[in-house]
Order: C-alpha cells, then sequence, then structure tokens
C-alpha cells in the first residue's frame, strides 16, 4: 500500500471499497505518535477523543477517490495554554479547515493554471476529480507569485485587455524572457511607482510610448532607454501613408507598355473544325497576350500577377512558338441540341439575344432544355460575343504606394518597380520622401545613429505632410533613438510574451480581470522554466 499510494504511508488503512465509482479508503491514524500544539509547541500524545474527516483525493484508476480518515484530538498538556485540546495534522494529508489531500489541490492547481476554468472543469470531469470552474480560478488566486528578482534589462510594452478601452503594461526580463509583472493602465503612473520600487535597473526597452519614457525619467534617470526599431520603421510606415493620403490625387493609373500586336509567327491558316471555333480563338487571344508582354519586357511571374493565371499556364504558352500548338481538338460529346445548331448559331450571331429568350423559342417549338444546359452548350460551341470595352486602368491605392516606399528595393516585383517608378515621376513631393525613407532605412541597417540629426533637419526642412511630425517625433526622443539604432536590446521579446498573453486571454473567451489574467500569466511563466530541460552533447 505504501508503495501505491505513498502519502498515506503516516496512516493505517483498513480497508478499500468501490461503490458506485467512489474508491473510499477507510484509515485511521497511528497511536503513539507525538504532535505538537499549535498554539504554544508543546507535543502531546495523551488522546482526548476521536473524529472522523472525509478527504477528497486524486482520482485512481479514473474512479473518484475519497478517505475516510479518523483522527484522534489530544489534549494540550502546557497548563498555561489557551488551547485545551488540539486535533492533530498528518503531515502531507491534512490541513487545517482541508476538504482535499495536498496531491488533489496540486493536481487541480496544476489544470487551473494550464486551462483556466470552464476546459479545465471539463478536465475534472474526465480525470474523475470534478470541481466547478470557480473552485479551479479561487485555487489559482491563491497560488503565491512566483518569486522575481530585478531585471538588469527590461522590457516594458502595452496590451489590450479590451481595445481602444482598457489597456495593460506587461513587464519582462529582456536576458530571460520572462514575464515580471503586469500592471493595470498603460499610463506613466503605475509604471513609475513600480521602478521606484525596483531600483538597479540598467537598461529599459519600450516602444516609443511618451508615458513609458516619462516613467523612466522620473523613477529611473540612470537607466538607458532604448527604442525599439520594429517600433521606429511601423511609426515611419504610419507617416508615409498619411504623406501618401494627402497626394493620392496624383497617382498616375499604370498598365504595361504594350507595342503594337505583331502578326502572328507561322500563322497560317489551319482547317480546325467549326465546332472548336471557340477553343481557336481563345488559343489564339492567350498566346497574343503573353508575347505581347513579353516584348515589353515583363517577366513569367510578372506576367501570371498581371492576367491572374497560373505560372504554369503562362509558361505554357511563352514556350509556344505558334498559337496553333495551343489548340487541343478533342472528340466532342454530342447533345441533344445539336439539331438546333444552324438555327441556335444564327439567332447567336445576329446579337441582342439573350440565353433566356432562345430557352423560350426552343419551348416554343416543342423542346424543353434546362438554362444551365443551354448555357453550356453555347459556351463550348459558338463564338464568343466581342468583349466590353475594358475600364480605364485605376490609380494604385494608397497603401500599394505605402508599401513600395517602405519595403525593400530587392523584395519588389517587377511591375512594382516600375509602377513605383511611374509614380516618384509623376509626384515629386514623394520622391523626396521616398528618398528620406531610404535613407533611414539604409542608416537603420548599418547602425548610422551619427547620421539621424542631419536626417531629421532636412526632413523637417521640406515639410512633407506626415513625415514632418515624425521627425520633430524622434527629436524629442532622440537619446532612445540613438540607442536603439547602436544598441542591441530590443522589446522584441516583449512581443513574444505579449502572444502568449492573448492566447491567455481568448483561453477565457477575454472575460478574465487583469488580477487573474497577471497570475496565469506568470505562474504559466514560471512552470515552463521549471520543466525547461537542458541536453548536453555526448563526446
Amino acid at each position: 500500500m505504501a508503495r501505491l499510494l505513498p502519502h498515506l504511508e503516516a496512516v493505517q488503512v483498513e480497508q478499500l471499497v468501490r461503490a458506485e465509482g467512489v474508491l473510499s479508503v477507510v484509515a485511521h491514524s497511528r497511536d503513539g505518535r507525538e504532535y505538537a500544539c499549535p498554539v504554544c509547541g508543546t507535543p502531546s500524545r495523551r488522546v482526548h477523543s476521536r473524529y472522523g474527516r472525509r478527504l477528497a483525493d486524486a482520482p485512481v484508476g479514473g474512479c473518484r477517490s475519497v478517505i475516510e480518515l479518523s483522527v484522534r484530538r489530544l489534549f494540550c498538556d502546557n497548563s498555561s495554554c489557551t488551547r485545551v485540546t488540539f486535533a492533530e495534522q498528518i503531515e502531507g494529508l491534512t490541513f487545517f479547515y482541508g476538504r482535499r489531500t495536498p496531491l488533489l489541490r496540486a493536481l487541480l492547481e496544476a489544470i487551473g493554471v494550464a486551462l483556466a476554468g470552464r476546459a479545465g472543469g471539463r478536465l475534472t470531469d474526465m480525470l474523475g476529480a470534478p470541481v466547478d470552474r470557480s473552485v479551479l480560478l479561487r485555487l489559482v488566486m491563491a497560488l503565491p507569485d512566483p518569486p522575481v528578482g530585478t531585471p538588469r534589462v527590461l522590457g516594458v510594452d502595452d496590451f489590450a485587455t479590451r481595445k481602444g478601452h482598457v489597456y495593460g503594461t506587461l513587464l519582462v526580463d529582456a536576458e530571460t524572457h520572462a514575464p515580471i509583472d503586469m500592471l493595470q493602465g498603460r499610463e506613466a503612473g503605475p509604471l513609475a511607482r513600480w521602478l521606484s520600487a525596483h531600483p538597479g535597473i540598467e537598461i529599459i526597452c519600450w516602444d516609443r510610448l511618451g508615458s513609458y519614457s516619462d516613467a523612466a525619467r522620473t523613477a529611473a534617470p540612470s537607466a538607458i532607454q532604448v527604442a525599439d526599431k520594429w517600433h521606429i520603421w511601423n511609426n515611419l510606415g504610419k507617416a508615409t501613408e498619411r504623406c501618401v493620403t494627402v497626394h493620392r490625387r496624383c497617382l498616375p493609373p499604370w498598365s504595361p507598355e504594350v507595342g503594337p500586336q505583331q502578326a502572328d509567327i507561322n500563322d497560317s491558316e489551319e482547317a480546325f473544325p467549326a465546332s472548336h471555333q471557340r477553343t481557336v480563338e481563345l488559343a489564339r487571344t492567350r498566346w497574343r497576350q503573353v508575347h505581347d508582354l513579353l516584348d515589353a519586357g515583363m517577366g513569367i511571374r510578372a506576367i501570371a500577377h498581371w492576367l491572374g493565371w497560373g505560372r504554369h499556364t503562362v509558361q505554357r504558352y511563352a514556350r509556344a512558338a505558334r498559337w496553333q500548338d495551343q489548340v487541343t481538338l478533342r472528340p466532342r460529346r454530342t447533345s441533344a441540341l445539336d439539331p438546333h445548331a444552324d438555327y441556335l448559331r444564327q439567332r447567336w450571331e445576329n446579337g441582342n439575344v439573350m440565353i433566356e429568350d432562345l430557352q423560350h423559342e426552343l419551348h416554343e417549338q416543342g423542346f424543353d432544355v434546362s438554362y444551365s444546359t443551354l448555357r453550356d452548350w453555347i459556351s463550348r460551341i459558338l463564338p464568343p460575343r466581342a468583349a466590353p470595352p475594358a475600364p480605364p486602368p485605376r490609380p494604385p491605392t494608397v497603401r500599394q504606394v505605402t508599401g513600395w516606399l517602405t519595403r525593400h528595393p530587392d523584395t519588389l516585383r517587377e511591375e512594382e518597380t516600375r509602377q513605383l517608378k511611374i509614380t516618384l515621376a509623376a509626384c515629386p513631393e514623394l520622391a523626396t520622401a521616398h528618398e528620406h525613407i531610404r535613407a533611414l532605412g539604409q542608416m537603420l541597417q548599418n547602425r548610422q545613429a551619427a547620421e539621424l540629426p542631419a536626417w531629421i533637419e532636412e526632413v523637417t526642412a521640406d515639410e512633407l505632410p506626415g513625415l514632418t511630425g515624425f521627425a520633430k517625433g524622434l527629436a524629442t526622443d532622440l537619446d532612445a533613438v540613438t540607442a536603439g539604432f547602436t544598441i542591441s536590446w530590443s522589446s522584441g521579446v516583449v512581443e513574444g510574451r505579449i502572444s502568449d498573453l492573448k492566447m491567455l486571454k481568448r483561453q477565457m473567451f477575454n472575460r478574465a480581470g487583469l488580477p487573474l489574467l497577471r497570475k496565469r500569466v506568470l505562474l504559466v511563466a514560471a512552470s515552463r522554466r521549471s520543466r525547461t530541460v537542458t541536453y548536453t552533447r555526448a563526446t
């Protein structure tokens, strides 16, 4: 029994009873053992009486387990003690006012930390230890916070419990990537109080939120502030979008420069059956489209993107020396509409007739056909009508131009590079903004913070909408931005923990308050650290 249920080693098991899916363990405490009085600490073994306790225990074999335990009430032999009698507490099995064993309590706490209330409650039902979801949440909230020290490098970022209304602040140790604390709101006050209570922080990484900068200057003036590089570029992207929005009227429409249609190579007429006329015209049109775009200088991928076709389809037409090679003559199945082919062809070529009209005319002639059957037959057999004139090309959207301006030139496709050149030639202001954006990108990539003040002066002097305000904001946090350019630390680790936080928040259906969310974030991070395994390579 001691090997099977080691937590019952301190008691004497009398019998095991299983009834209605519940395993009852009947046991009593051992006589002759001394226990200390909880008030004065005087050991005693003199028995006053016994009473029974019913403890829920961890499930065994998928069954609920209950311990029916008889414990002693002892006299306190210290005459000056205020307690006359006291109940013995068996180590590892009972505690004051406890109705669960420590083994079951630890199991429920682990489930509550990992799954929270509803999902945790469903799991306990399956394991054979059913409890209500509110019980799991109370057990989680009763757990102590994991011990944390003062980090050397602190990462700070905000998160939303209700976007646009309720926010919080997450603090992360940038060296260990472990969450340290969560604060209510994203104002300067709570962060300043936390920094004052934890002196010794050397570096603070943040996302250029003004309240965090104020808190760091107030409560940790000796710490180095580091503005995150990703957030700097993200703010530049928003400023660029505002600049493009102001100049959106000068964005020119764009279409690929296609030369005059050249005569088909080896365009000797071949005798194709009249029933395959539609296939022939389609192959001729597609072959000409692909080769005209190839002559205009576009690549295979660019043509596929422009026409909305598959890349392999474009390759097939590009490799064909003649359009006739793309005509596939497959034997056509007979149709019930074949006897009416001449009549339908004559009516279709006259124009100004709809498929519904043809269906009605056939019905009057005594032939009933469904609309879909007639439509499919016409699409296969009869030549297509002249397509309506294509609408005039539209200018690119603001977001498209913003992406072309802020993305690395090597990531732009051929047609995007071509369209960007046309756009910059039509709008000198955007051309100037493009030069400034590329210059800042080079400084970020090469960590050239020394050139930043001159860049700010040039952008401010050009008075470009959006970018001017962005440059003035960099001048306000110049020290932090300079450190972000030159120091390897950033708030990227905080973004990863924010993703974990969102997962836990959504796991609780976005209904968890900040105290419960904070407790779970800290405890989940601590449980991950406790399970970290270090592998050593065998030599």
